[in-house]
C-alpha cells in the first residue's frame, strides 16, 4: 500500500457519504456506496431510492483498507456491492445495532459498534486513528425513530503510532441538528474538518431525516468548525435539499471562507491548523 503524508489526510470523495481516507500508513472508507446510476438502495419497510449520479470508484479500485466506518445500516451507505465486494475480514467500526446485523446476517465478523462516547483505536504501520462514536439522531420524532435504524456521528482522531493527535476530523452521519450536538464540542474543542451528510432525506409522509443546507450550516455555526465539506446532498431521489440551499446559508452566516468544495472524484488534503485545505 503506497504511504501517504503523515502531517495531512487526504480525502477522496467518492459520492454519497462515500469518502476514502488516507493518513500515513492508513486507509479508511466510510459508508460504502457503489450502486450505480438508476439502481435503487432500500432503505427498509419496502421503499427505495433511486440513484442519480455514478460513484467515482468502484471497489476493485480501492486500495487495501484498514477499516470501514459506518455511520448506520442503511442501503444508501452500505450496499449490496458493498456487501459482496468488500473483504469480509476488514474491521467494520459502527453502531452496534448494524454491527450485530453485519457479523449474524452477512458474515462480516470484524464488525464491532460502539455507543455513543465509545471509542477504539485502529494502527498500521507508522500511524493511528481513535474513531469516537457520537451523537446523532435520524429523526426527532418518536414513532420514527423506533423504525429507523440507529444512527452515529464519528470523531476521527489521526496521529503518529502511541503519538499525540495531529489532526480531527468530524463525520456528522444520517443526523438532524438537535441540542444533543451541542456536547461534541464540549468534549472535543477543536476539529479542523467537518464532513456533513445533507440533503434534507424526505420520506413518504414528509418526514425528514437528515440535515437540510440550512441546518448543516447552523451545526458549522454551533460547533465552530473551521471547515465543512458537504458531502450526501444530489445522489438519490430522496435527497430534497440541493448544495446550493447549504452554500447560500453558509453565506448568509458569514461562514463563506470555512467551506471546501470537493465534487465526485476530487480530493482535498487537510493539513495540520493553520493550513487551508487543498482540493485537486
Amino acid at each position: 500500500m503506497a504511504v501517504f503524508d503523515d502531517h495531512a489526510l487526504d480525502l477522496h470523495f467518492i459520492g454519497t457519504a462515500t469518502v476514502l481516507l488516507r493518513y500515513g500508513d492508513l486507509a479508511l472508507l466510510t459508508d460504502p456506496n457503489f450502486l450505480h446510476r438508476g439502481e435503487r438502495a432500500h432503505l427498509g419497510y419496502g421503499l427505495t431510492s433511486r440513484r442519480l449520479t455514478e460513484p467515482a470508484l468502484q471497489p476493485a479500485e480501492l486500495p487495501e483498507l484498514d477499516a470501514v466506518v459506518l455511520s448506520h445500516l442503511h442501503g444508501d451507505h452500505w450496499d449490496r456491492r458493498a456487501r459482496r465486494s468488500l473483504d469480509r475480514s476488514v474491521p467494520i467500526v459502527t453502531t452496534p445495532h448494524a454491527a450485530r446485523r453485519l457479523r449474524s446476517w452477512q458474515g462480516f465478523d470484524q464488525a464491532g459498534g460502539l455507543r455513543t462516547w465509545e471509542n477504539c483505536v485502529m494502527r498500521a504501520g507508522r500511524s493511528q486513528v481513535r474513531i469516537t462514536s457520537l451523537p446523532g439522531e435520524h429523526s426527532l420524532q418518536p414513532v420514527l425513530r423506533r423504525l429507523l435504524p440507529p444512527v452515529m456521528g464519528t470523531m476521527l482522531e489521526f496521529g503518529r503510532r502511541d503519538g499525540p493527535v495531529s489532526l480531527r476530523l468530524y463525520i456528522s452521519g444520517d443526523t438532524l441538528l438537535y441540542d444533543g450536538l451541542d456536547e461534541i464540542v464540549r468534549r472535543f474543542p477543536r476539529a479542523d474538518l467537518a464532513v456533513l451528510h445533507l440533503g434534507g432525506t424526505r420520506l413518504p409522509g414528509g418526514f425528514v431525516v437528515t440535515m437540510d443546507g440550512a441546518q448543516g450550516a447552523e451545526l458549522v455555526r454551533r460547533l465552530g468548525m473551521p471547515r465543512a465539506l458537504p458531502v450526501h446532498y444530489d445522489d438519490y431521489d430522496v435527497f430534497r435539499s440541493p448544495l446550493d440551499d447549504f452554500l447560500a446559508e453558509a453565506r448568509r452566516l458569514g461562514l463563506r471562507e470555512r467551506l471546501v468544495h470537493c465534487g465526485r472524484g476530487q480530493h482535498a488534503s487537510v493539513a495540520p491548523p493553520g493550513s487551508a485545505p487543498v482540493v485537486r
